[in-house]
């Protein structure tokens, strides 16, 4: 393999890449086990599982990379995926693809292979392809192909022992050679013949990213060529010139020819064969007509019945009302009292603040439930191949607000938890659209315990969830729709790879949900006890009433009593704990209706908690982030003042 060492068994290392939704984390699972490690990859905030196994007796680091289309990257994510194939020497690189959508996926394959790395090609999910009627010569494909090709289905661990097998008697020097039409093979060897420098992939290939105008290969050239490099740039822009035509075209096209070539009498396919129901099931997701009323279903019953009937009401009645109100408050009280006579100890631990009454109770009893319900839903959902399915379903509806339905995914996330939500718009192609999606998730995208106990309040009162829900619907959109008019940028372009519909697996949605609640209270618990520490300090010092007295003015401008102002002051430490805030008033018959439905629009809309603010000061830098966090509070104030106007003349809800 041109300009690559070879790699000490001590350091060998298995690189997984592929398209999103071809099982790459499956596979990786089922490599590595449960023990792995994910972290930003160095100098950027993408994330990266890395994990070890063992295979006949020589140990393996595993890297299971972000998706990626082709080694031209668009977004973020992409570029890291290939910087990881540039800079892992990699022992073995097994690129997974769909057995469903061969055609498609190989031409990164050929990417690859050209590229002069060490390849093994899985084809997964080939259960899914079988039961379509499609029979593929793996063998032929492999002969055709001049590296290993496995079939398998790695969620069955189907073809794994082959894989394994694979990788161990892998051979670097054994692979065939494609060849693009006569005038483009002279183009790409009058670039390649100059690079002369020290590269990870071969000269052929890097000569290909230059006639495709990629900046992070030019960078890369810069520092190998430096005596060479105004030639090589002459070459290119000669080239370019004279071809008069998008090269990144021609290329594609060349590419798309060689793989139809290479999959000629590989695949074969049943004509005659019957849709099962999970296939008619994911065609009526997708179809407007009818994908729509199933997502209206699927949230009604997911988010509304599961999670705000049984989790926020159900569940939280028992914890919260026969649990710690009967139970645990009144003995923690009782031995705190009698353990301490020091009043500021018993304030911190069981008081209107305290660590244990307001921290843990809202933290264990009030948002707990509502959470392990929202992720054991999201989970099932996920498992069952819907969400891909919902990102095509809304894409029409998104494009009106300068987005696609690839932003579908940190929505949905974002009604989990806003903060990880806000991350994941990394994976989007263009700063425009993190932009307006983070401005949207900060708006109008409710995690799912704030979503949880707003949804269990207001359902107790008539008329006031559609209130609400017609309110955050018209603001997303409005909101949406001017900031893809006022912020200047390309409009993205749209594709995802869809997996097939199937049953949950309980393991799947187990380990999936357990997984998440071990973030949480990894990650979230703390900021609750945190939050209760700084509200007592705050009550101790005086400051919280000075911090309410402030607020007290557009508080009460909403309507709404003076002591809701501390509930405010709750979600911005978490949105769950200013909504928990509205729950205890509302217990207390300290709300009106009307009241309690403005309080909610405007909680729902005010800033977005303390760890979203973080994230977004991450991801978006601070200038952005001031501006999302200044404007969202006074659109939320703005839209609940109208509210309550609008309420007020109309008489409803009083």
């Amino acid at each position: 393999m041109a300009g690559q060492s070879e790699v000490s068994a001590a350091d060998r290392k298995i690189v997984l890449v592929g398209n999103p939704n071809v099982g790459k984390s499956v596979l990786f699972n089922a490599l590595t086990g449960t023990y792995t490690v994910v972290s930003n990859y160095p100098g950027t905030s993408v994330e990266v599982s890395r994990g070890h196994c063992e295979i006949e007796g020589v140990y393996y680091e595993v890297l299971d990379t972000p998706g990626m289309y082709s080694l031209l990257p668009i977004t973020e994510e992409e570029r890291v995926a290939r910087e990881i194939l540039l800079q892992e020497n990699a022992h073995t690189i097994i690129h997974v693809i769909d057995a469903r959508n061969l055609e498609r996926m190989l031409p990164m394959t050929l990417q690859l292979v050209e590229a002069g790395l060490p390849v093994v090609l899985l084809i997964n999910i080939l259960d899914e392809a079988e039961r379509k009627g499609m029979r593929i010569d793996i063998p032929l494909l492999q002969e055709k192909l001049g590296i290993p090709v496995i079939g398998g289905a790695m969620a069955r661990k189907r073809g794994l022992p082959e894989l394994r097998q694979a990788i161990a008697s892998y051979n670097p020097e054994v692979k065939a050679v494609f060849g693009y039409s006569r005038e483009l093979e002279r183009d790409i060897a009058k670039v390649s013949n100059l690079l002369i420098g020290d590269y990870t992939l071969v000269p052929r290939s890097i000569a290909l990213l230059l006639l495709q105008k990629d900046e992070d290969a030019w960078q890369l050239v810069g520092k190998a060529e430096k005596g060479n490099l105004q030639t090589i740039e002459q070459a290119v822009n000669d080239t370019i010139y004279e071809r008069r035509m998008d090269l990144n075209l021609r290329i594609s096209l060349e590419r798309k020819r060689i793989c139809h070539a290479l999959l000629e009498e590989v695949i074969h396919e049943q004509t005659d064969r019957k849709l099962t129901f999970f296939e008619k099931l994911a065609e009526w997701t997708i179809n407007p007509w009818t994908g729509f009323p199933l997502l209206v279903a699927v949230l009604y019953f997911g988010v509304y019945v599961f999670v705000g009937k049984f989790g926020a009401g159900t569940l939280v009645d028992l914890l919260e009302g026969g649990l710690f109100e009967k139970f645990l408050n009144p003995w923690v009280i009782s031995l705190v009292h009698g353990l301490t006579p020091w009043v500021w100890l018993q304030e911190l631990v069981v008081g209107e603040y305290g660590v244990f009454t307001l921290g843990v109770r809202y933290a264990v009893a009030l948002v707990l439930p509502i959470v392990g319900t929202f992720f054991l839903a999201f989970s099932i959902m996920e498992d069952v191949g819907y969400f891909p399915r919902l990102a095509m379903l809304v894409d029409r509806v998104f494009k009106k607000i300068g987005l696609n339905g690839r932003a579908v995914i940190p929505m949905v996330l974002g009604f989990g938890c806003d903060t990880m939500a806000t991350m994941v718009t990394r994976t989007l192609e263009t700063v425009r659209e993190r932009i307006i999606v983070t401005l949207l998730l900060s708006l109008a995208i409710p995690c799912s315990a704030q979503l949880g106990v707003i949804m269990g309040l207001l359902s107790e009162v008539p008329g006031a969830l559609p209130v609400w829900t017609a309110c955050v619907v018209l603001v997303f959109l409005a909101v949406g729709l001017l900031s893809a008019r006022l912020l200047p940028g390309e409009r993205p372009m749209f594709y995802m790879e869809l997996p097939p519909m199937r049953l949950p697996q309980a393991r799947n949605v187990l380990i999936k949900t357990i997984s998440r609640m071990q973030w949480y209270f990894l990650e979230i618990f703390p900021l609750f006890i945190f939050a209760s520490v700084l509200l007592w300090a705050g009550k101790m010092t005086g400051a919280l009433d000075g911090l309410v007295r402030f607020m007290a003015p557009p508080i009460t401008a909403l309507g709404l009593p003076a002591k809701t102002t501390a509930a405010f002051i709750f979600g911005f430490f978490r949105r769950d704990f200013g909504a928990a805030g509205l729950y205890d008033m509302h217990a207390q018959g300290l709300l009106s209706p009307r009241q309690l439905t403005v309080a909610a629009v405007t909680m729902t809309l005010f800033v977005p908690c303390i760890a979203q603010f973080l994230m977004m000061k991450k991801e978006r830098g601070w200038k952005v982030s001031l501006g999302i966090f200044v404007l969202v509070t006074l659109l939320a104030f703005g839209v609940g003042w109208c509210l309550n106007v609008v309420l007020g003349f109309s008489g409803w809800l009083l």
